[in-house]
């Protein structure tokens, strides 16, 4: 390798020396650096969400590989968040991709002391029947003025966007 190449191969040098005296541009980048690709652009598929944190229901798009989540980034075609995602909107790849996630569904019976395991559709089942029987318990067409509101009062809150819109 001859001087030239050595004196090529430092920034500085090629900040100073070449088109980009800013140092913003070629002349700052390693070849590691120029070969770098996001994980956006390798993903088979993109799929529309929403942000499971809150009620405001942020657009995600979620970028999948290999039938496993690589990117979660905020979806500029939402009107909700037009493509901003805040800090635990943005960690919900984290989210997925977890080993400490949990993947089995798991129940306490009223005054037990163990969890057990239920399958997800007995358990999905035993949510929307408690959900039916207490919306039909406690659910009012008329308030006491005497005004329609077809409201229930039965539910504080249900979670997150992906939960609370009936």
């Amino acid at each position: 390798m001859g001087l030239k190449d050595v004196l090529l191969s430092w920034p500085v040098y090629r900040q100073l020396t070449g088109d980009d005296p800013l140092g913003r541009g070629a002349a700052a980048q390693s070849q590691r650096t120029a070969d770098l690709q996001p994980r956006t652009a390798t993903a088979d598929r993109v799929a529309r969400s929403v942000c499971p944190y809150c009620a405001v229901g942020c657009g995600q798009l979620v970028y999948v590989k290999d039938e496993k989540v690589v990117q979660i980034e905020g979806d500029p075609d939402s009107p909700v968040s037009r493509g901003r995602l805040c800090p635990k909107g943005s960690a919900s790849e984290q989210l997925v991709n977890s080993p400490r996630r949990q993947k089995t569904v798991l129940y306490r019976r009223p005054h037990g002391t163990e969890w057990e395991e239920l399958d997800l559709d007995t358990a999905t089942r035993m949510v929307a029947d408690r959900v039916l029987e207490t919306r039909e318990r406690t659910w009012q067409d008329l308030d006491h003025d005497g005004k329609r509101v077809n409201r229930t009062l039965g539910f504080a809150s249900l979670g997150g966007a992906t939960l609370d819109n009936e």
